[in-house]
């Protein structure tokens, strides 16, 4: 092996800051930083050098052992190098390459036959083609398409989605009223279903959630929503992110996503309300209770299509929590003879 280190090898070069590699021949290591630290204008002392693919060291013995032309990354003393994933991490630092990566992937997307590669491209392409800064109809046409006129900001219009489906919640309540076969216990619940209704009324249907210019919603500034995981996880463990402001086949997409109960809605809030009822006045039901369970972040969680598990999820109310305590209760009946004294 020692009669190796009379041969120059050809390697290709580059600074840990700069993507721009140069093709550089040296005998060793020794020479190559020389020439290295020369070409690219960088300290000599405590410099060294790594493989770009996963960041290895180089040392004088393997250096021989790498076939020609190997991309190689010179770096400073104290600089690090992880491999691939480093340029990743620069590229998602700044917007300084954008376009000219959006043309690469479109090009690449164009010729490729994989699948699984088409598929990297295309996520890639949504992102990078990211508009979710522009709000208004007039500046970002193309998200508004398949849109009613009358929504004229994105906030707006995710305002609107979002009531639409807790709202929907509410129709379920009242949907419930069909079932009951008792008179006294039906118009027991349809005084709790009005009262549930103009709680919600007055949060505005908690349309705030999907609004990005709201201090009580579900992602960020700009627009992020981040699953929430799956009914009995405290996070999700894909990662699933959407950003429904930045495109129209985003928002589209974030459509699928859903708001989904810890403590489900049909198969236990619902039921539980019923049965409460059978032997009770709806001025002994808690409402704050039910109505968080069902319109609230206390018992709602944004996932992701995958997330959304739909078999039993076999969690129940919480007993104590179904009725008024006896104050709040006697305290209700002073109100309301209170007011009957007044109206007489």
């Amino acid at each position: 092996m020692f009669g190796l280190f009379g041969k120059n090898k050809p390697v290709k070069i580059r600074s840990r800051n700069e993507n721009k590699k140069y093709g550089v021949a040296a005998k060793d290591v020794k020479e190559l930083l020389k020439k290295g630290c020369k070409l690219l204008q960088l300290p000599s002392s405590g410099a060294h050098v790594c493989l770009y693919s996963d960041g290895t060291t180089v040392t004088e013995e393997f250096f021989q052992t790498l076939p020609d032309h190997t991309e190689l990354v010179l770096l400073c003393r104290d600089q690090t190098w992880s491999g691939v994933v480093c340029d990743i991490g620069q590229l998602l630092k700044t917007d300084r390459y954008a376009d000219g990566l959006i043309e690469a992937a479109k090009g690449l997307l164009f010729d490729e036959k994989s699948p699984q590669r088409r598929k990297i491209l295309t996520d890639l392409l949504l992102n990078l083609e990211d508009r979710s800064e522009l709000e208004s109809r007039e500046e970002h046409e193309e998200w508004f398409k398949g849109v009613d006129a009358r929504f004229k900001t994105k906030s707006a219009y995710m305002k609107f989605n979002c009531e639409g489906r807790i709202r929907g919640y509410m129709k379920e309540v009242h949907g419930a009223t069909k079932t009951i076969q008792k008179a006294k216990v039906r118009e027991e619940f349809l005084k709790t279903s009005k009262s549930l209704s103009e709680m919600l009324k007055t949060a505005k249907n908690n349309s705030c959630y999907f609004d990005r210019t709201e201090k009580e919603r579900l992602c960020t500034r700009e627009g992020w929503f981040t699953c929430q995981g799956s009914y009995e996880q405290k996070v999700c463990q894909s990662l699933h992110s959407i950003n429904p402001y930045g495109s129209r086949e985003s928002r589209i997409v974030f459509s699928t996503w859903n708001l989904d109960h810890r403590i489900e809605k049909k198969r236990t809030i619902i039921p539980a309300l019923l049965e409460a009822l059978q032997n009770h006045k709806s001025s002994d039901i808690n409402l704050n209770y039910f109505y968080g369970l069902l319109f609230t972040r206390e018992n709602l969680k944004l996932v992701h299509i995958v997330c959304h598990k739909k078999g039993a999820h076999n969690l129940l109310c919480d007993a104590k929590k179904i009725f008024r305590k006896a104050t709040d209760t006697n305290k209700a009946k002073q109100n309301v003879k209170e007011k009957k004294r007044r109206l007489v």
